[in-house]
């Protein structure tokens, strides 16, 4: 019996971690959505680095932040109320703005390095 409850105690833990790391992503995405003019979203499994949660902002704005699992990933953008693609592709990717910054740096990474 006291395995069960050990068993069930470290359940109840971990789901109030899930839940407090949820939490905190969803204020980061509520943050990026008002500073973007609202948001959208795509999670991406990245192996066990966990998963990625793809923002892309109204205007064009993007940014991401890393999850630890795939269902504190779902958990956070539904608390932020972020609305999911399956897919970053068509018409959802097309909404990305990209800035000298990132040609600069997707160039340098194909030529071998970005040059600071």
């Amino acid at each position: 019996m006291g395995d069960t409850a050990e068993t069930a105690a470290a359940a109840a833990a971990a789901d109030k971690k899930q839940d407090r790391t949820a939490a905190k992503l969803a204020r980061q995405i509520g943050a990026f959505a008002k500073k973007h003019g609202g948001a959208e979203g795509q999670l991406a499994h990245i192996g066990q680095a966990g998963t990625r949660i793809v923002l892309v902002g109204t205007d064009g704005g993007w940014g991401d932040l890393v999850a630890p699992t795939f269902a504190t990933a779902q958990l956070a953008a539904e608390k932020a109320g972020l609305t999911l693609h399956d897919e970053f592709d068509g018409e959802f990717a097309a909404r990305v703005r990209t800035g000298p910054y990132e040609w600069t740096r997707m160039a340098g990474i194909q030529l071998g390095g970005h040059e600071d």
